[in-house]
């Protein structure tokens, strides 16, 4: 009996490709079966299914081990989302919404570009955020609303021309998808390392810019889903790129999610608006919204901020793609970006949110799971599982393993080049990691973590038996 328990854990330990792991076969059998229908059962012609990111595909099978959403046995510790409640020394949070104010004109579809009111109160809030010293300042004209960050991104995409478009990996998934949608520009991504400490490297972009032309970069900053971000002169370097005729693209649904050490630096956001120069001339694009930092993601009010002649492309595109965001909305978001009350609520937030980071971090490193990068920004935390032996050490075997202890985390591999790829998903450079959320209320987050302890403690007992068909 000795030998065959020395036998069975010698192979498990030797497990180096995907085929020789069960949590990997479950999720090629997910990709095939969008991707290619059954020849003996009915398909729909001319009908190509897009794939799944890395949340759906979590979600799906969370749900096939008896998750639901209003199960409070589960933790969801995967969903980038932050917590919607109100905040110790918050602003009021939104409770009801009177049409009478606006008339019945509120029920008619607003317009692609957003309603102006809304344009301009996020015009004037970047203004007065990062642009109080320049001469240059941003109008209505520069801002498109959105329903939501995605499509945001989508009406950018559909815009951009024949060129290559570079960003960095791990990043965010939906980037890869739905540039790949998009025929007609060539998503180029990089791979990224500890040594950058997982956010971006300047050096290394320039040296893209210049060798495989690229046209557009992508980027989160902060970075989903590594927690980091540049700031300060590394920001200015980054934005000063669009003026040698490369266009920046930044995600900054993050840019509260700060963590100073320093209490009177509390409140401080990020954004290249901060070092752009002429509103209309540098092509620098900016994405925000409502949905982290304002912490209202059902809301679907999102803005991207540009060159006037940008705001007009996306408006035509938004025109045939997704309608323009609710109406309703839209009138509804104006007084929450007053300036004294987003102050007010920025550090609300990042009180509540280190205190939260903080304690999974400590719980964490009790567990043996030190994070060596800790996030200074965002609510993610990119855990390392190299620590751990075979078969736990691969975010998808931990991610699986966890799901029958009611948890959810998001394995590294989705936050790759898009992981339908036909290679061996242990070569991924990502392949060793999950995402942990800390966005959740702490008593959901201590949920998950005891889940995780009571994993450890379980494989610890009997490593033998996960993982293994």
């Amino acid at each position: 009996m000795t030998s065959l328990f020395n036998l069975t854990s010698k192979v498990v330990k030797e497990m180096k490709h995907e085929t020789d792991s069960e949590a990997h076969q479950l999720l090629r059998k997910y990709i095939d079966d969008k991707q290619d229908p059954d020849e003996s059962g009915p398909t729909v012609p001319g009908i190509l299914h897009p794939g799944a990111t890395g949340v759906t595909y979590c979600t799906d099978r969370a749900m096939a081990n008896g998750y639901s959403y209003d199960d409070k046995e589960w933790a969801n510790l995967g969903q980038g989302a932050p917590e919607v409640g109100p905040l110790p020394d918050g602003p009021a949070r939104p409770q009801a919404i009177d049409l009478t104010q606006w008339g019945d004109e509120v029920n008619e579809y607003g317009p692609t570009t957003g309603i102006k009111e809304l344009r301009e109160a996020v015009a004037k809030l970047y203004n007065q955020e990062y642009r109080q010293d320049k001469e240059s300042q941003y109008t209505y004209e520069n801002v498109c609303i959105t329903p939501g960050g995605r499509a945001g991104m989508a009406r950018l995409a559909a815009v951009i021309g024949d060129v290559y478009c570079g960003y960095q990996i791990p990043e965010y998934t939906t980037y890869s998808e739905v540039l790949s949608v998009f025929k007609r520009l060539i998503p180029i991504p990089t791979a990224l390392d500890a040594r950058d400490k997982y956010k971006l490297n300047l050096d290394q972009l320039k040296r893209e810019i210049e060798n495989l032309n690229l046209s557009v970069v992508i980027a989160s900053n902060p970075r989903n889903p590594t927690g980091q971000c540049i700031s300060g002169d590394e920001l200015r370097d980054l934005v000063h790129l669009a003026r040698e005729k490369t266009t920046v693209i930044l995600d900054e649904f993050y840019s509260w999610y700060q963590y100073p050490d320093d209490p009177k630096e509390l409140g401080t956001s990020l954004s290249g608006a901060r070092y752009v120069e002429d509103v209309n001339e540098d092509p620098v694009i900016l994405i925000n919204g409502l949905t982290k930092g304002f912490r209202l993601p059902g809301w679907r009010v999102c803005w991207v901020v540009a060159p006037k002649n940008v705001i007009s492309a996306i408006s035509q595109s938004g025109s045939f793609l997704d309608g323009g965001a609710s109406h309703v909305l839209q009138k509804a978001a104006i007084p929450l970006l007053e300036y004294e009350r987003v102050q007010q609520d920025k550090v609300s937030l990042q009180k509540a949110f280190r205190i939260k980071r903080d304690h999974v971090l400590n719980r964490l490193e009790k567990m043996g799971l030190k994070v060596s990068i800790p996030p200074t920004a965002t609510f993610y935390i990119w855990l390392d599982l190299k620590g751990l032996d075979s078969p736990l050490n691969n975010g998808l075997t931990f991610f699986e393993e966890l799901l029958k202890e009611k948890t959810i985390c998001v394995p590294g591999i989705f936050f790759d080049i898009n992981p339908s790829h036909r290679r061996n998903l242990f070569h991924s450079p990502c392949h060793h990691f999950v995402r942990l959320s800390f966005g959740p209320k702490l008593s959901e987050l201590d949920r998950g973590l005891d889940a995780i302890e009571r994993l450890l403690r379980k494989y610890r007992d009997t490593p033998h038996l996960l993982g293994t068909k």
